[in-house]
């Protein structure tokens, strides 16, 4: 039997998003945030969660979209990898959850060639449920200190592709502002 994994989905810019519900530790309504000082747009700043100082990102920023005014309705998914050697959580400001999915391997597609101007490093695959296209996104690049805090368009160096490589990189890095 093929083994299936749960994605929670969730709404960002009126496209759904699914991520390991493995990482989810759990789904806050908006609070606000203690804001440090240099840092990029999207780090909105950071909250104690029970004794743990945790990084907030605006998802919608760290893609390259419009942000929005937060409100009662925005939602926080606070993640946490399963990297014991190098432990992370960060809480991801989205615009609202949706749905538990299960998706077996087999059902996930891997997204289509853009080449190596766009930037996909948080993609693993789409995957189909009635008609829609739901983005899964890679948990362990989502979790990953370097490609989270990026501020250039890059890949970093450890991560690059060539323009033959199966692997490609579509979303685009949000810029740091000056």
């Amino acid at each position: 039997m093929e083994q299936e994994q749960e994605y929670l989905t969730f709404i960002l810019n009126g496209e759904e998003y699914g991520v390991d519900i493995l990482c989810v530790q759990e789904i806050r309504v908006w609070s606000s945030v203690t804001e440090l000082p240099n840092k990029p747009d999207y780090i909105k700043g950071v909250i104690n969660l029970r004794g743990i100082i945790i990084p907030i990102i605006d998802l919608r920023q760290r893609f390259g979209i419009e942000p929005l005014e937060y409100n009662e309705q925005t939602v926080t998914i606070i993640l946490r990898n399963q990297d014991a050697k190098r432990p992370m959580v960060v809480g991801l400001i989205i615009d609202a959850v949706s749905e538990v999915y299960k998706f077996n391997k087999k059902s996930i597609r891997k997204a289509p060639a853009f080449g190596n101007k766009v930037d996909s490093c948080f993609l693993k695959g789409l995957a189909s449920i009635d008609e829609k296209l739901i983005i899964l996104l890679d948990t362990t690049t989502l979790l990953d200190q370097d490609e989270m805090y990026r501020t250039d368009n890059k890949p970093s160096s450890t991560k690059q592709i060539s323009s033959d490589s199966q692997e490609e990189r579509p979303f685009a890095d949000a810029e740091q502002s000056s």
